[in-house]
């Protein structure tokens, strides 16, 4: 069979993988050990991330004439390829937090939602929190006013509970005590009508 013929299955395979990619990043991992190895592909298998080794030549037929074509000048020494199609920051994330406590991790560069990024351009993507935690911010900043609403209502029903509780005994109390009666207006003294005067008797 033909080197041609056995190639094409694997160059496929790498279009197939990169073709509906949120983000691809190339890393060099020559120097990590058997264990770290290990760890590292169980992280990025649990965060969904599709980890392969292939050869350069095949990476390089795979990207030509696509958008990850910019990462051919990456393609020198060992690679690696993390894939992720759900979550753009992931690879960059995972394997930048893996390569601080093994420094034999080196990250090449990458491919982000179509724009191409050098290893500090990755670094930095990698800085941006993943999806659950940018919605589970959203969602406590969104809860935090109505929480605080709810413990001033709260807070506000209390102290009126106790206002309520209040007001009959000051009620009762009104009601119990002897209404003063408004002082009778002083009558005044009525003007004495002017005597008739007498008709002298003839």
């Amino acid at each position: 069979m033909a080197k041609v013929e056995l190639k094409k299955p694997i160059v496929e395979e790498i279009s197939a993988a990169v073709k509906d990619a949120q983000s691809v990043v190339l890393v060099d991992y020559r120097g990590l050990t058997v264990e770290q190895d290990t760890q590292l592909r169980k992280q990025l298998r649990e965060a969904g991330i599709t980890y392969k080794v292939y050869k350069n030549t095949m990476m390089n037929f795979a990207f030509k004439g696509t958008d990850y074509e910019s990462l051919l000048p990456y393609l020198e020494g060992p690679s690696a390829i993390a894939i992720s199609t759900e979550d753009a920051t992931a690879p960059a994330r995972v394997i930048c937090k893996f390569a601080k406590t093994a420094n034999a991790l080196e990250v090449k560069g990458g491919v982000v939602e179509g724009i191409a990024y050098d290893a500090n351009g990755i670094i930095e993507i990698s800085k941006i929190p993943s999806r659950e935690e940018l919605l589970s911010k959203l969602l406590g900043s969104i809860q935090s006013p109505i929480t605080n609403f709810a413990r001033v209502m709260n807070q506000l029903a209390e102290k009126g509970g106790a206002s309520e509780c209040e007001a009959p005994a000051e009620e009762a109390a009104a009601e119990a005590a002897p209404v003063e009666e408004a002082p009778a207006a002083e009558e005044a003294p009525a003007e004495e009508a002017p005597a008739a005067e007498e008709t002298p008797a003839e």
